[in-house]
């Protein structure tokens, strides 16, 4: 799955994420109470993100067809390697400048490393 995902249809997929299998008229309703949009607008994004495979409308009843880590998963991907030429010590140092880790978060990070570390043969 390897298509762009924009900010307005990633917002209405967290409404879809939330509630899989809703209804078309309430994905309106909760669309224009939650993001002030229009049943026009809720159609056109719909209709984009059916046609990008990321849902089915059948008979109005939305279902995802991909996980919200799916798609973040690809966003983040998109972005280092656009905003980053994929480097991600470069994207974390460019981050930290600016935001700093509580120690918890540190571990947390420390362990993800740990466990996403490609080993070379023989360790």
């Amino acid at each position: 799955m390897a298509m762009k995902i924009s900010d307005g249809e990633l917002k209405l997929l967290e409404i879809i994420w939330e509630n899989p299998g809703i209804r078309s008229g309430e994905l309106v309703s909760q669309a224009h109470e939650r993001l002030s949009w229009k049943k026009s607008t809720v159609y056109t994004v719909l209709k984009k993100l059916e046609d990008k495979g990321v849902l089915v409308n059948e008979q109005s009843v939305i279902r995802p067809l991909a996980t919200r880590d799916e798609i973040l998963s690809q966003r983040s991907g998109e972005m280092l390697r656009s905003g980053y030429s994929g480097s991600l010590p470069m994207f974390l140092a460019a981050f930290l400048t600016k935001e700093k880790l509580t120690p918890k978060e540190a571990e947390e990070l420390k362990r993800l490393i740990d466990r996403h570390t490609e080993k070379g043969d023989g360790e």
